[in-house]
Protein backbone atom coordinates (compact mmCIF):
# COMPACT_ATOMS: atom_id res chain seq x y z
CA UNK A 1 0.00 0.00 0.00
CA UNK A 2 1.22 3.50 -0.86
CA UNK A 3 -0.02 6.12 1.59
CA UNK A 4 -0.03 9.78 0.59
CA UNK A 5 0.47 12.13 3.55
CA UNK A 6 -0.96 15.41 2.29
CA UNK A 7 1.16 18.42 3.23
CA UNK A 8 -0.34 21.91 3.40
CA UNK A 9 1.39 25.14 4.27
CA UNK A 10 1.61 24.95 8.06
CA UNK A 11 1.47 21.16 8.35
CA UNK A 12 4.05 20.02 10.90
CA UNK A 13 3.26 16.36 11.58
CA UNK A 14 3.63 15.08 8.01
CA UNK A 15 7.17 13.82 8.56
CA UNK A 16 6.12 12.16 11.83
CA UNK A 17 3.30 10.35 10.03
CA UNK A 18 5.60 9.16 7.24
CA UNK A 19 8.21 7.92 9.70
CA UNK A 20 5.64 6.09 11.82
CA UNK A 21 4.07 4.41 8.80
CA UNK A 22 7.44 3.36 7.38
CA UNK A 23 8.32 1.93 10.79
CA UNK A 24 5.30 -0.36 10.30
CA UNK A 25 6.48 -1.37 6.83
CA UNK A 26 4.02 0.86 4.99
CA UNK A 27 5.18 2.75 1.90
CA UNK A 28 4.40 6.38 2.73
CA UNK A 29 5.31 9.64 1.02
CA UNK A 30 4.64 13.31 1.66
CA UNK A 31 2.54 14.89 -1.08
CA UNK A 32 2.37 18.68 -1.52
CA UNK A 33 -1.30 19.59 -1.80
CA UNK A 34 -0.87 21.58 -5.03
CA UNK A 35 0.56 18.49 -6.76
CA UNK A 36 -2.56 16.41 -6.16
CA UNK A 37 -2.70 12.75 -5.21
CA UNK A 38 -0.35 10.35 -7.03
CA UNK A 39 -2.05 7.76 -9.19
CA UNK A 40 -0.80 4.91 -6.99
CA UNK A 41 -2.34 6.29 -3.78
CA UNK A 42 -3.90 3.46 -1.77
CA UNK A 43 -4.30 5.36 1.50
CA UNK A 44 -4.39 8.99 2.66
CA UNK A 45 -3.35 10.77 5.85
CA UNK A 46 -4.35 14.35 6.60
CA UNK A 47 -1.70 15.16 9.22
CA UNK A 48 -1.57 17.50 12.17
CA UNK A 49 -0.24 21.04 12.25
CA UNK A 50 -1.63 24.49 11.60
CA UNK A 51 -2.63 24.53 7.93
CA UNK A 52 -2.78 28.12 6.69
CA UNK A 53 -2.10 29.29 10.24
CA UNK A 54 -5.59 28.21 11.35
CA UNK A 55 -6.94 31.42 9.83
CA UNK A 56 -10.75 31.70 9.74
CA UNK A 57 -11.12 28.39 11.63
CA UNK A 58 -8.72 25.51 12.11
CA UNK A 59 -8.76 23.43 8.93
CA UNK A 60 -11.23 25.68 7.10
CA UNK A 61 -8.89 26.89 4.36
CA UNK A 62 -7.21 23.53 3.73
CA UNK A 63 -10.65 21.93 3.48
CA UNK A 64 -11.28 24.08 0.41
CA UNK A 65 -8.01 23.23 -1.34
CA UNK A 66 -8.51 21.47 -4.71
CA UNK A 67 -6.74 18.35 -3.45
CA UNK A 68 -9.63 17.75 -1.07
CA UNK A 69 -11.90 17.06 -4.03
CA UNK A 70 -9.51 14.22 -4.87
CA UNK A 71 -9.47 13.05 -1.27
CA UNK A 72 -13.26 12.96 -1.10
CA UNK A 73 -13.45 11.11 -4.42
CA UNK A 74 -10.89 8.57 -3.22
CA UNK A 75 -12.84 8.10 0.01
CA UNK A 76 -16.01 7.44 -1.96
CA UNK A 77 -14.17 4.63 -3.74
CA UNK A 78 -13.19 3.09 -0.41
CA UNK A 79 -9.62 4.41 -0.05
CA UNK A 80 -8.76 4.60 3.67
CA UNK A 81 -8.46 8.19 4.88
CA UNK A 82 -7.22 9.17 8.34
CA UNK A 83 -7.36 12.73 9.64
CA UNK A 84 -5.26 13.46 12.73
CA UNK A 85 -5.60 16.66 14.80
CA UNK A 86 -5.52 19.41 12.15
CA UNK A 87 -6.41 16.64 9.72
CA UNK A 88 -9.51 15.91 11.81
CA UNK A 89 -10.43 19.58 11.64
CA UNK A 90 -9.95 19.50 7.86
CA UNK A 91 -12.07 16.37 7.65
CA UNK A 92 -14.91 18.04 9.54
CA UNK A 93 -14.64 21.32 7.63
CA UNK A 94 -14.73 19.45 4.32
CA UNK A 95 -17.84 17.49 5.28
CA UNK A 96 -16.13 14.10 5.40
CA UNK A 97 -17.28 13.60 8.99
CA UNK A 98 -20.02 15.09 11.12
CA UNK A 99 -19.57 17.86 13.66
CA UNK A 100 -16.81 20.41 14.14
CA UNK A 101 -13.74 21.00 16.28
CA UNK A 102 -13.47 24.28 18.15
CA UNK A 103 -11.56 26.01 20.96
CA UNK A 104 -10.73 23.88 23.99
CA UNK A 105 -12.86 24.52 27.05
CA UNK A 106 -9.67 25.63 28.79
CA UNK A 107 -9.02 28.20 26.03
CA UNK A 108 -5.41 26.94 26.10
CA UNK A 109 -3.22 24.87 23.81
CA UNK A 110 -2.86 21.47 25.47
CA UNK A 111 -0.06 18.97 24.87
CA UNK A 112 -0.26 15.93 27.10
CA UNK A 113 -0.86 12.17 27.11
CA UNK A 114 -4.51 11.12 27.37
CA UNK A 115 -6.35 7.84 27.66
CA UNK A 116 -8.87 6.69 25.09
CA UNK A 117 -11.49 4.00 25.36
CA UNK A 118 -12.00 1.92 22.22
CA UNK A 119 -15.72 2.09 21.45
CA UNK A 120 -15.62 -0.27 18.47
CA UNK A 121 -13.15 -2.99 17.54
CA UNK A 122 -14.70 -4.03 14.24
CA UNK A 123 -13.29 -1.26 12.03
CA UNK A 124 -10.00 -1.09 10.10
CA UNK A 125 -8.80 1.56 12.57
CA UNK A 126 -9.49 -0.45 15.72
CA UNK A 127 -9.12 -4.09 14.64
CA UNK A 128 -5.92 -4.38 16.70
CA UNK A 129 -7.86 -3.69 19.92
CA UNK A 130 -10.77 -5.15 21.82
CA UNK A 131 -13.88 -3.11 22.47
CA UNK A 132 -13.47 -1.37 25.81
CA UNK A 133 -9.65 -1.38 25.69
CA UNK A 134 -7.90 1.67 27.12
CA UNK A 135 -4.97 3.09 25.17
CA UNK A 136 -2.65 6.04 25.78
CA UNK A 137 -2.03 8.52 22.97
CA UNK A 138 -0.92 12.18 23.22
CA UNK A 139 -2.89 15.26 22.24
CA UNK A 140 -1.48 18.59 21.04
CA UNK A 141 -4.19 21.07 20.13
CA UNK A 142 -5.85 24.33 20.95
CA UNK A 143 -9.06 23.65 19.03
CA UNK A 144 -9.84 20.03 19.77
CA UNK A 145 -13.26 20.28 21.38
CA UNK A 146 -15.71 18.21 19.35
CA UNK A 147 -19.04 19.96 18.93
CA UNK A 148 -22.17 18.67 17.20
CA UNK A 149 -25.88 19.47 17.43
CA UNK A 150 -28.14 17.07 19.28
CA UNK A 151 -29.89 15.63 16.22
CA UNK A 152 -26.62 14.97 14.38
CA UNK A 153 -25.10 13.44 17.51
CA UNK A 154 -28.09 11.12 17.91
CA UNK A 155 -27.55 10.03 14.31
CA UNK A 156 -23.81 9.56 14.92
CA UNK A 157 -24.53 7.29 17.88
CA UNK A 158 -27.35 5.44 16.12
CA UNK A 159 -24.95 4.65 13.28
CA UNK A 160 -22.28 3.57 15.81
CA UNK A 161 -19.69 5.94 14.39
CA UNK A 162 -17.90 6.92 17.61
CA UNK A 163 -14.47 5.25 17.59
CA UNK A 164 -12.80 6.61 20.73
CA UNK A 165 -13.81 8.47 23.87
CA UNK A 166 -11.54 10.22 26.35
CA UNK A 167 -11.39 8.26 29.59
CA UNK A 168 -9.27 7.75 32.68
CA UNK A 169 -6.59 5.06 32.97
CA UNK A 170 -9.23 2.55 34.09
CA UNK A 171 -11.45 3.20 31.09
CA UNK A 172 -14.02 5.32 32.90
CA UNK A 173 -15.53 8.04 30.70
CA UNK A 174 -15.81 11.03 33.03
CA UNK A 175 -15.84 14.80 32.84
CA UNK A 176 -12.47 14.87 34.61
CA UNK A 177 -10.97 12.69 31.86
CA UNK A 178 -12.23 14.99 29.10
CA UNK A 179 -9.24 17.24 28.27
CA UNK A 180 -10.97 19.72 25.99
CA UNK A 181 -14.71 19.66 26.70
CA UNK A 182 -15.67 17.50 23.72
CA UNK A 183 -19.30 16.46 23.45
CA UNK A 184 -19.75 13.17 25.33
CA UNK A 185 -15.95 12.80 25.55
CA UNK A 186 -15.71 12.01 21.83
CA UNK A 187 -12.09 11.79 20.64
CA UNK A 188 -12.47 10.07 17.26
CA UNK A 189 -15.25 9.28 14.83
CA UNK A 190 -15.97 7.58 11.52
CA UNK A 191 -17.34 9.14 8.38
CA UNK A 192 -20.30 7.62 6.59
CA UNK A 193 -17.84 5.04 5.30
CA UNK A 194 -15.80 3.10 7.84
CA UNK A 195 -12.74 3.68 5.66
CA UNK A 196 -12.78 7.34 6.80
CA UNK A 197 -11.80 8.22 10.36
CA UNK A 198 -10.67 11.35 12.20
CA UNK A 199 -9.30 11.79 15.71
CA UNK A 200 -7.66 14.58 17.66
CA UNK A 201 -5.00 12.50 19.48
CA UNK A 202 -1.79 11.67 17.59
CA UNK A 203 -1.23 7.93 16.96
CA UNK A 204 1.96 8.68 15.02
CA UNK A 205 3.45 10.09 18.24
CA UNK A 206 2.69 6.82 20.02
CA UNK A 207 4.25 4.45 17.51
CA UNK A 208 8.05 4.62 17.62
CA UNK A 209 9.40 2.87 20.74
CA UNK A 210 12.65 4.87 20.75
CA UNK A 211 10.87 8.23 21.05
CA UNK A 212 7.54 7.49 22.74
CA UNK A 213 6.55 6.29 26.20
CA UNK A 214 3.54 4.53 24.67
CA UNK A 215 3.23 2.66 21.37
CA UNK A 216 -0.53 2.29 21.65
CA UNK A 217 -1.03 4.26 18.43
CA UNK A 218 0.38 1.41 16.36
CA UNK A 219 -2.99 -0.32 16.18
CA UNK A 220 -4.60 2.69 14.51
CA UNK A 221 -1.95 3.06 11.84
CA UNK A 222 -1.98 -0.67 11.14
CA UNK A 223 -5.14 -0.03 9.15
CA UNK A 224 -2.79 0.97 6.34
CA UNK A 225 -0.61 -2.14 6.59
Amino acid sequence: MTVSVVQFGGSNCDRDAVRALRHLGVDAERVWHEDGLPADTDGIVLPGGFSYGDYLRAGAMAARAPVMDEVRAAAEEGTPVLGVCNGAQIGAESGMVAGAFTTNASARFQCEPVHLRVERADTPWTAAYDEGDTIEVPIAHGEGRFEIDDAAFDELEADDRVLFRYCDSEGNVTDAANPNGSTDNVAGILGERESVAVLMPHPERATLPDVADSTDGVGILQAFA
